[in-house]
């Protein structure tokens, strides 16, 4: 923004610390006149003949302590406005820096707690952020640019052996190429959803995260049947605020999750909602293998996969856990994952509480996702 040219911060202090000197002077030299003129002390100095003796007597040493007043507080004025201002200057220091791109630096501001190191350590805070949040932008650019190569570098392969062998079954062809098209369509359509959850661009509404999870199970309950999987529902009404669209992917994408990272029989998904002083919490649990803190650690970030799937047709694009997260996050919540000690994950996630009025419910084929719209 273009701005007029004005006074710097540091000279505003310096005479505005001047004036304050000078005033005071003034006001001390004038009880000093009004005192003696009235003779509260007369001859213990000199002998006050007449209010104009005492003018000419007074007038030169009032020009010199006014004059020394002045002097003094302009400078002193500006040794101190620097003194004060030098942290400012710091972050203006870092404000440019990381303006050019540079979102390493960090003030790292010395001394006692007051309000400048607050602000210093607030700016190094929002540095840290900006520069994992930067770095992680630039991790999914790079890993979602080698998700979308994929499914079109076997495209291109496809075509040309099709164009090099015009004997070949076009049948298999066909098949194969609408298969990776599939997978690049679920790719895209799941970038578009978490750039939709990171943008927090949805309207909130009064909702029962109880029934959501039901419709999620309603919805993959067929897939846990062709796999010998059960699911075991439990929990209450359980109050939110939030996106129905959204949510109900939060919670499909974990249950689809938890059927295909499962036992190869008989294995078994439980689905709990739970209400808190301050939040809604939906638990899902999963049979499997046993995972390793640092594993899941990781299985949140785009693009991370943990165990091998069992027998299933939806191939997943990586990007399941990383929804869920978004998701979370878009609303206010957070995610927590934790391996079960006998196998398995267990994926608990906090909302905040809403209100028990006014809760829109809706009915068990309204808006339900398909196993097509799932995203692993």
């Amino acid at each position: 923004m273009d701005r007029a040219p004005g006074l710097s911060v540091r000279l505003k202090l310096t005479l505005s610390y001047a004036g304050f000197l000078l005033l005071a002077g003034a006001v001390l030299l004038a009880a000093g006149y009004f005192s003696l003129s009235r003779g509260v002390h007369p001859g213990v100095i000199f002998i006050v003949q007449s209010h104009a003796d005492l003018l000419r007597y007074f007038a030169p040493i009032a020009a010199i302590v006014m004059a020394f007043l002045l002097v003094f507080g302009l400078l002193g004025g500006w040794l101190l406005a620097g003194r004060m201002l030098a942290p400012v200057t710091r972050l203006t220091d870092a404000t440019r820096v990381a303006a050019n791109g540079s979102l390493s630096h960090r003030i790292e501001l010395e001394g006692r707690q007051d309000e400048f190191r607050e602000l210093a350590d607030s700016f190094d805070t929002m540095l840290a952020r900006l520069e994992a949040h930067v770095a992680e932008q630039q991790r999914f650019a790079a890993n979602a640019s080698h998700e979308l190569r994929t499914p079109l570098a076997i495209t291109q392969t496809l075509l040309d052996v099709a164009r090099n062998d015009p004997n070949r079954d076009n049948g298999e062809l066909v098949d194969r190429l609408h298969a990776v098209n599939t997978r690049a369509i679920d790719l895209t359509e799941a970038l578009l959803l978490l750039s939709r959850a990171d943008q927090r661009s949805f309207t909130r509404e009064p909702l029962d995260l109880s029934l959501i999870a039901e419709e999620a199970t309603e919805t993959l309950l067929p897939l846990a049947e062709k796999l010998r999987l059960t699911i075991e529902p439990s929990g209450e009404t359980t109050p939110t605020i939030g996106s129905h669209a959204l949510l109900l992917q939060l919670a499909t994408n974990l249950l689809h999750n938890a059927i295909v990272h499962n036992l190869l029989e008989q294995g078994t998904v439980w689905v709990t909602t739970s209400v808190q002083p301050k939040s809604a919490v939906l638990t899902v649990e999963n049979t499997g293998e046993k995972l390793t803190p640092q594993l899941v650690a990781t299985l949140a970030e785009p693009f991370q996969r943990g165990t091998k799937r069992i027998r299933t047709d939806h191939a997943g694009v990586g990007l399941g856990l990383a929804i869920v997260k978004g998701i979370t996050q878009a609303h206010d919540g957070t995610l927590t994952l934790d391996p079960r000690p006998a196998g398995g994950l267990r994926v608990t996630v906090q909302l905040p509480a809403g209100p028990y009025t006014g809760m829109v419910r809706r009915g068990s084929n309204s808006g339900l996702a398909t196993n097509e719209e799932t995203f692993e």
